[in-house]
């Protein structure tokens, strides 16, 4: 590692790709050689104390850090000091996931080491983090020059967790829940008479079981369209069976028949003769966050934003107001409908999202982003075009988009994350509120009209990201007066947008009361734990 190495490191979950963080040839070698150009690394420090030479951290992100889960905390870096590469460790952010040893091995290595390292997942881009050692020299042969090897048998490899704090109101969300949170229990549902098998989400898997008086969760598996992922995912499920030598009398699967973990969850159900029941994802999400809090007595307005889920109507949702009544679930608004193009392309290029809010006058700006035979193609799409969506996380894409930072996503939530780092500090009474009136329903076009007239005025890029964020928080809290809703939950991934949960404390007066996940995360990590929730919770079953 002194010489630049970079080494594989076999830890008590699985293998690290570890380099030196000050070194930038050994940087840039290992994002070349992983495939991985702009996703950011995390880094390891030997200490609190070593750390605060170079960062500065409050009570709460020391707490974090030096518990015994030792996440990796995503730390601002308005305070730096040190010697990082950080321009390589993590490209064009303002932030930074550092973390603390939690292993003998990893607290031996970083007492011997002058410089922090560079400490990711021992994969290939997209795959899951791999534990065996043949595996390791075989798949990673290509990535490190050195392997640190022992003899121990990880049967549940995990990757590492990763949370992140509020600026304003030192809010923890979680980004993954992994290791040191995961696999974990919980007592605090209704019993169930069956044994029940939550098969979760396509991204961001996880499953839940319930064979007794616990309601286990898995720890993060990843994207089930990668095989690998796939394979780790099946293995979990027969893992957790295996272990509570129960077979699942129902399966619970999402409504998209598309997505590998419900036609898995159909195959399980079909060899064991068990019952199949949908849950609609956005309802899956709800439902978690009505069971993290005990809401199920309550009256609830809930606020499910998020990329993408099938919906009740075939469309794809993702801008969803529910209310929540008397253990029913009705969803009550939603953002306008605008064209989903191209399927999983959409959600890979910014731009795509740009182009479906446009309106005429944008159409010299759009000749900046794409070729004349590219547009008169996407046009000729829109024109006969079926497939709608209300998803808040492709208006974050186009507003990325719009405004300049990331017209093509090279890793998932890459235009969001960027477009937060942004804004360092804001104002809230100096933002714009771009949706002003929202009794004739909620439009992200006219969200990206009005932004757009802000950028031909010569608003800042920070300015309008705020001013974004600032209008979405001021529909949340205008839907619940609306309503009249005194309880708010809020999940989905857009929800890991650490300045709009603090705009949204910001805003909301005395007599709301917002709720978060507080032991999950708001992205689709919480399907599982919400499909069983729903199951045991709600009226409305289909």
């Amino acid at each position: 590692l002194t010489d630049g190495a970079i080494v594989a490191i076999k830890n008590t979950s699985g293998y690290l790709l570890c380099c030196n963080a000050e070194d930038r040839v050994a940087v840039g070698q290992l994002r070349k050689r992983k495939s991985r150009p702009q996703k950011p690394f995390a880094v390891l420090y030997p200490s609190v104390e070593k750390l605060q030479t170079e960062i500065g951290l409050t009570r709460d992100q020391i707490d974090l850090l030096s518990s015994r889960e030792r996440p990796i905390t995503i730390l601002p870096l308005s305070s730096y000091h040190g010697k990082i590469a950080l321009d390589l460790v993590a490209p064009e952010l303002n932030q930074l996931g550092v973390m603390l040893p939690y292993s003998g091995i990893l607290q031996l290595l970083a007492n011997e080491l002058s410089f922090p390292i560079v400490a990711t997942s021992g994969n290939i881009h997209r795959s899951p983090i791999i534990s065996g050692r043949e595996e390791a020299v075989e798949r990673l042969d290509q990535v490190a020059d050195y392997f640190l090897q022992h003899n121990l048998r990880i049967l549940h490899p995990q990757d590492d967790s990763v949370l992140k704090f509020s600026k304003k109101f030192d809010i923890p969300v979680f980004f993954r829940r992994s290791r040191g949170y995961a696999p974990n229990y919980l007592d605090d549902l209704p019993k169930s008479k069956e044994v029940l098998m939550a098969m979760g989400s396509q991204l961001k898997s996880t499953i839940a079981y319930y064979p007794n008086n616990y309601l286990y969760i898995s720890e993060y598996l990843g994207d089930l369209e990668n095989y690998n992922v796939y394979e780790r995912f099946t293995h979990t499920v027969h893992s957790f069976i295996s272990i509570f030598e129960k077979q699942p009398e129902v399966v619970l699967v999402d409504k998209h028949p598309g997505y590998n973990s419900t036609r898995y969850g159909r195959e399980l159900a079909e060899k064991n003769n068990s019952k199949v029941f949908e849950i609609q994802h956005h309802k899956a999400h709800l439902a978690a966050i009505l069971a993290e809090h005990q809401l199920f007595d309550s009256t609830v307005l809930g606020v499910i934003f998020d990329g993408t889920g099938y919906g009740d109507d075939g469309q794809v949702w993702g801008g969803e107001f529910f209310n929540y009544c008397d253990k029913t679930i009705e969803r009550i608004e939603h953002f306008q409908y605008f064209d989903w193009l191209l399927g999983d392309k959409m959600s890979m290029e910014p731009r795509l999202s740009l182009l479906s809010l446009a309106d005429d006058m944008m159409e010299a700006y759009l000749v900046k982003k794409f070729s004349a035979s590219e547009i008169k193609t996407y046009n000729s799409i829109l024109k006969s075009h079926t497939l709608k969506t209300s998803s808040v996380g492709r208006l974050f894409d186009a507003v990325a988009s719009l405004i300049g930072i990331c017209d093509y996503n090279t890793y998932e939530g890459e235009a969001a994350i960027l477009l937060e780092n942004f804004i360092d500090t804001y104002d809230a009474s100096t933002c714009r509120n771009y949706h002003e009136i929202i009794d004739k329903g909620i439009s992200a076009r006219l969200i990206i009209k009005e932004m757009y007239q802000d950028l031909l005025a010569g608003v800042s890029q920070k300015q309008l990201a705020a001013n974004f964020l600032f209008t979405l928080a001021s529909i949340i809290i205008k839907m619940a007066e609306k309503y009249e809703a005194e309880n708010v939950v809020l999940s989905g991934g857009v929800f890991q947008n650490t300045t709009l949960v603090d705009m949204l404390f910001e805003l909301a007066p005395k007599e709301i009361k917002l709720y978060f996940h507080k032991n999950l995360s708001p992205n689709d990590e919480n399907i599982a734990f919400g499909q069983i929730a729903y199951y045991l919770n709600i009226n409305d079953q289909q």
